[in-house]
């Protein structure tokens, strides 16, 4: 599709685009994110998990297509809602820990007049942990945000989404930062309920684990995630944030099939 310029100029159409959170209790975080993308986005769309601070009032003060939903633990399903209750074409799905960076704009722009017939995108997310940028260790990696609304939707369960894309998926070398961790008490906080939801999950679609499997991943593999974090990946060019990185991921790798053992012990499973 196309559009005429005021000179007669057949001009490619730019396609619409839609941000889309979930968020829950995000009032302190909420405003760095949505200041950049504000008058860039052609809508925004929040879905609010219940928040008991201020974020829905935060949140309406940049869009009325605020709405709060219970997740339950679901983040595809709260996803999908988000994507349903969008307009546009496109959608870029963040959280309120993520902010969209000026190259990252830039690249999205270029798609939404000539996306090369791709459903999705994968970009660059760039994680910080504790203040510091993480370049090494494997935490600068894809991150599926960007895709046509009527040709993706999450088919998973739990905290970690999965986004099952009808049709190509291009890529952008550009970056969303996001900001997860402010410190170590933080993180092992939401590791402590990502992998207790995670486990669950996990046992409810897979049955027991096999207790070769258990020791194996909660026993060997944490050291050879710390290994491949630290050595491999080169966390250690971060200095003593590389080192906390890749000892607190896999310490949560082993609390996740620690968890998934305890509860296949539980009656029912």
């Amino acid at each position: 599709p196309s559009a005429q310029s005021s000179a007669g100029i057949c001009l490619p159409r730019r396609s619409t685009l839609a941000v889309v959170l979930m968020t829950k209790n995000e009032e302190a975080r909420l405003p760095a994110c949505l200041d950049r993308v504000k008058g860039w986005a052609d809508e925004v769309v929040i879905i609010d998990d219940l928040s008991t601070d201020r974020t829905v009032e935060v949140a309406r003060r940049y869009t009325q297509k605020v709405f709060t939903i219970a997740s339950e633990d679901d983040h595809d399903a709260q996803w999908n809602r988000g994507i349903e209750r969008a307009d546009s074409d496109w959608i870029l799905h963040i959280d309120a820990d993520e902010w969209v960076t000026p190259e990252l704009k830039r690249a999205i722009d270029g798609i939404l007049v000539e996306d090369g017939g791709h459903s999705a995108f994968d970009l660059m997310r760039l994680n910080h942990f504790l203040g510091r940028p993480m370049r090494h260790g494997g935490w600068r990696h894809r991150h599926r945000i960007l895709f046509r609304r009527d040709r993706a939707r999450c088919v998973g369960k739990g905290i970690h989404v999965r986004l099952q894309v009808d049709g190509t998926v291009g890529f952008l070398d550009a970056d969303v930062e996001h900001y997860p961790f402010a410190s170590i008490e933080q993180f092992i906080g939401r590791q402590n309920h990502y992998t207790s939801v995670e486990a669950r999950v996990m046992v409810e679609e897979r049955g027991r684990p096999p207790m070769r499997r258990v020791w194996f991943q909660a026993g060997w593999r944490p050291v050879k995630l710390f290994w491949k974090f630290y050595a491999k990946k080169e966390a250690r060019r971060d200095g003593w944030v590389g080192f906390a990185f890749s000892w607190l991921f896999a310490f949560a790798h082993f609390l996740l099939w620690a968890k998934a053992w305890e509860a296949s012990q539980e009656p029912g499973t």
